[in-house]
């Protein structure tokens, strides 16, 4: 048994078809040609080769700098004066690298895992793959200013430290300092 199309039937029905579904044909032909249309990238299609971390790259947390920074802004609050400020913090800033694991099954069927630091090879030579950066969370601030007896500058002042350490107000100590 041979199948024939019967072309005559579709061609008559052809001009009825397109006056009804003619909105839906020209929204999939906007779908094809937007599928179509370039995206600009020049890249060659294939595996994107991982970011390498430099050493100029990385931003090292210092406690020290974060203090000074946040003095000089502060300082610059109506009526704060010359501001002085101190943090403490509970840990250390510490980096979390990306690691492969493997499990390996030992010849008295224990299984242990192995895990390695993932490192990645560029032209600054190796360094490991930097998956998180974590700051230390701070305990304490204190701020000592020669306008900390006003209560609208000690308000800004804590508002301010609070806003840039995410510190409670009962954590932050703002003292009247000399002039």
């Amino acid at each position: 048994m041979k199948w024939e199309i019967p072309w005559k039937k579709w061609r008559d029905k052809a001009p009825e078809l397109f006056g009804k579904y003619k909105y839906v044909l020209l929204v999939m032909l906007a779908g094809v040609a937007l599928l179509l249309w370039p995206d600009g990238d020049k890249t060659p299609p294939g595996p994107t080769p991982a970011p390498v971390q430099t050493q100029e790259a990385e931003e090292d947390f210092s406690l020290s700098a974060l203090e000074e920074q946040l003095a000089q802004t502060l300082s610059k609050v109506h009526g704060a004066g010359d501001v002085s400020v101190m943090l403490t913090a509970q840990s250390s800033s510490r980096q979390v690298l990306a690691e492969d694991e493997k499990n390996v099954r030992s010849a008295n069927g224990e299984s242990e895992t192995q895990s390695t630091t993932v490192v990645v090879s560029g032209s600054a030579g190796e360094a490991p793959v930097l998956v998180q950066r974590l700051y230390p969370r701070f305990q304490g601030a204190l701020v000592v200013c020669p306008g900390g007896d006003d209560a609208r500058v000690r308000l800004d002042l804590m508002r301010a430290v609070s806003a840039l350490t995410g510190l409670g107000a009962d954590k932050i100590m703002i003292c009247e300092g000399k002039g």
